[in-house]
């Protein structure tokens, strides 16, 4: 990992989720998301539960928030998720600006990762997430530039790795390689960057 890296502050990156996340209206809850199989409740029940998974990470209190794979359930929320979604992102973000965070070895999602590896992966989930919550509710969407390029890096890695046919999450979808850096890491981790809600495909905007 880089210094870059390894200093990263994910504060910016998990405010940006927050904002996303209260401007979510009970009427997009059951809405489509670009993650398959995912309403936009179980998306934030997935954010909700990799927050604390991640926090847990870098503090190394390895148990069953670190222990458990994101596919052994699908994901919901509780009547109070927007206090606990946020809650949960504020904590992440304290936890990981630890230096002790970054070193080491670690634990998330059943996997043992070196401290930085978790990090990045951190960045990643919060910037792609991000941009899914923002696609299937209709929000603007403007990651912090520190974590969007750490989630880059990691994908693009990845891909390199795998030959370019799959990255992290699914089969890489190809973007112009003068597009937006966004774009770029949306189609390194498996996913359409001209995505859009069902309604909007069918020239219709829902309030």
């Amino acid at each position: 990992m880089t210094d870059d890296t390894s200093t990263l502050d994910l504060g910016p990156q998990t405010q940006v989720l927050a904002r996303l996340a209260e401007g979510v209206s009970d009427a997009r809850l059951a809405d489509p998301t670009p993650c398959p199989d995912l309403a936009v409740r179980n998306l934030l029940g997935h954010l909700t539960g990799l927050a604390v998974a991640f926090r847990d990470a870098a503090r190394k209190d390895l148990g069953v928030t670190t222990d458990t794979s994101p596919e052994a359930t699908v994901p919901d929320i509780g009547p109070g998720w927007r206090e606990e979604l946020a809650e949960v992102l504020g904590e992440l973000a304290e936890a990981w600006r630890a230096p002790e965070a970054w070193t080491g070895m670690t634990r998330a999602g059943g996997i043992d990762l070196p401290g930085a590896v978790a990090g990045a992966v951190a960045a990643d989930e919060l910037v792609i997430h991000g941009w899914d919550l923002a696609r299937a509710t209709g929000q603007e969407y403007r990651p912090d530039p520190a974590a969007l390029q750490a989630s880059y890096d990691l994908l693009a890695a990845s891909a390199e790795e795998s030959d370019r046919d799959t990255g992290m999450f699914g089969p890489v979808v190809a973007v112009p390689a003068d597009a937006p850096l966004l774009e770029r890491a949306v189609g390194l981790s498996g996913r359409d960057p001209g995505w859009t809600r069902p309604a909007e495909r069918d020239g219709t905007r829902r309030a």
